[in-house]
């Protein structure tokens, strides 16, 4: 994409009324219709002449409209602005509360955005339009549903064809869903390496052979995959001679809405789904601990939080009950499962559990490293929680204290942490089969290792446990 310039001087700069320096945002560069810029406050969308004829056809069928109804897409308002022969509208999106990736969702995250893709694109061929693309990518979750951020992603149907972005939905969604269901949940950070999606002939190696009983994996999995081989050197324009009735492409997407639908949630493989029933303290610890917590939030106010090793979404919940717009990370696929479909359930929109290993969090990917932003700069919360967490990073990985300090520092100005000590029997776990070489690693190292970032505002001892709960406020820059 090209740069907007903006020098007050030139004729070509000043054609918006609107004033601010608009920066290109650098995963936004590939698509010849439009790109995102930054103002310095909002991030907004630019529409190329291009696409001109395209927008104006979404806009006056009424389906941005029906669209935004139905939650599936980001409203918009455009922006009073001057025509110029670079761009024909600015657009000011509903803005993202946080930026999240298809490889940090969970299976039924990633099952409730293949079905919004299909159900738009179900309504925008009511409309004469269809979705020139289909990239998990081009999806977030806004008030805990999915909705397309990508408002250049119509086109105008015209003579019926084959749905172009059909093989970019096969890879971006039925692929990773598939392997996840079929084989391991893990299987979904392929996307991570596979940018463009996960190939379909390695998800057809990976995938056991009773996937090819499901009828729908047979036909767009499998199947695909060998046309793929088969067809690999024809031309776009020999693939387009093909006819394709308006009723062949509905049918199309219910077939794929069928295949996403049918497939069985991945089996659970790890125990820390079940932490707070079986594996915490007994007593009054956790409703204690709940109390407190809730106590100091409502003492801090923030707007927003990260809960660090958020578990199954216990403790983030009891923050967005607060109105706090809380982000709940943990490495456990079962965890971030549970988490999300509890907070689907409950109808709670200001709560986004996503997978998340802080020990190798996510990195910025794609070309010059800055199309997927990596985990740290993607936001800075007001506060962040981490409970029954510090343990695993230094006992568990190796992590000095001092270290983890500075990474929380770097977070946040406010800190809620639990200190675990080496005679806890969940810290006791992770000794069981190695030495135990952390003769640092107390109360006392713990509150040196903080005092150096935060200022401790208020301890209190758990019950029933050896536990500590710290609030800490980071101190300012020297």
């Amino acid at each position: 994409m090209s740069e907007v310039k903006t020098d007050r001087n030139s004729s070509a700069s000043t054609a918006f009324e609107h004033r601010r320096e608009l920066t290109p945002v650098p995963s936004s560069f590939r698509d010849p219709s439009g790109g995102v810029v930054f103002d310095g406050r909002d991030y907004l969308r630019l529409v190329r002449p291009a696409y001109q004829p395209h927008y104006d056809r979404l806009m006056a069928s009424g389906l941005h409209r029906e669209l935004v109804q139905e939650n599936l897409i980001v409203a918009h308002g455009e922006l009073p602005a001057q025509a110029t022969p670079d761009v024909y509208k600015l657009l000011r999106p509903e803005q993202v509360p946080f930026i999240s990736y298809p490889y940090e969702w969970c299976f039924s995250q990633w099952r409730d955005a293949a079905l919004a893709t299909l159900r738009i694109q179900e309504l925008a061929l009511e409309r004469g339009l269809t979705l020139k693309d289909a990239s998990a990518f081009n999806l977030q979750f806004v008030e805990g549903r999915p909705k397309l951020i990508d408002t250049l992603s119509f086109e105008t149907l015209g003579e019926p064809r084959p749905w172009a972005a059909y093989g970019q939905f096969c890879r971006h969604f039925l692929a990773p869903l598939a392997l996840m269901s079929y084989r391991d949940v893990r299987l979904g950070r392929l996307l991570q390496t596979h940018l463009d999606g996960v190939p379909l002939d390695l998800a057809s190696k990976l995938l056991p052979w009773r996937s090819r009983w499901c009828l729908w994996l047979r036909v767009h999995l499998h199947w695909h995959a060998a046309s793929e081989r088969r067809f690999e050197h024809s031309t776009r324009a020999e693939a387009a001679k093909k006819s394709y009735s308006a009723n062949a492409l509905r049918g199309l997407v219910a077939s794929l809405q069928k295949a996403v639908q049918d497939l069985p949630e991945p089996a659970e493989g790890r125990v820390w789904s079940n932490y707070y029933d079986e594996t915490v303290t007994g007593g009054d610890y956790v409703a204690h601990k709940q109390r407190l917590v809730g106590q100091w939030l409502q003492e801090m106010k923030p707007r927003s939080l990260w809960d660090l090793g958020a578990n199954t979404g216990l403790f983030s919940r009891l923050a967005a009950a607060q109105g706090v717009n809380t982000i709940a990370f943990d490495s456990d696929a079962a965890c971030v499962e549970r988490n999300y479909q509890a907070a689907r359930q409950d109808g709670t929109h200001n709560l986004l559990p996503l997978l998340m290993d802080l020990t190798n969090p996510t990195p910025a990917l794609g070309w010059e490293n800055t199309e997927r932003m990596a985990f740290v700069g993607r936001g800075q919360p007001e506060a962040v929680l981490a409970l029954a967490l510090v343990h695993h990073l230094a006992l568990g990985n190796n992590l000095p204290l001092d270290r983890i300090a500075r990474f929380f520092a770097g977070l946040s100005s406010n800190l809620i942490i639990e200190f675990v000590p080496k005679n806890d029997s969940n810290a006791q776990k992770l000794l069981r089969v190695r030495e135990d070489i952390f003769p640092d690693y107390t109360q006392q190292e713990f509150e040196r290792a903080f005092s150096a970032c935060f200022t401790i505002v208020q301890t209190e001892a758990m019950s029933n446990s050896n536990r500590v709960l710290y609030q800490m406020a980071r101190r300012a820059a020297s």
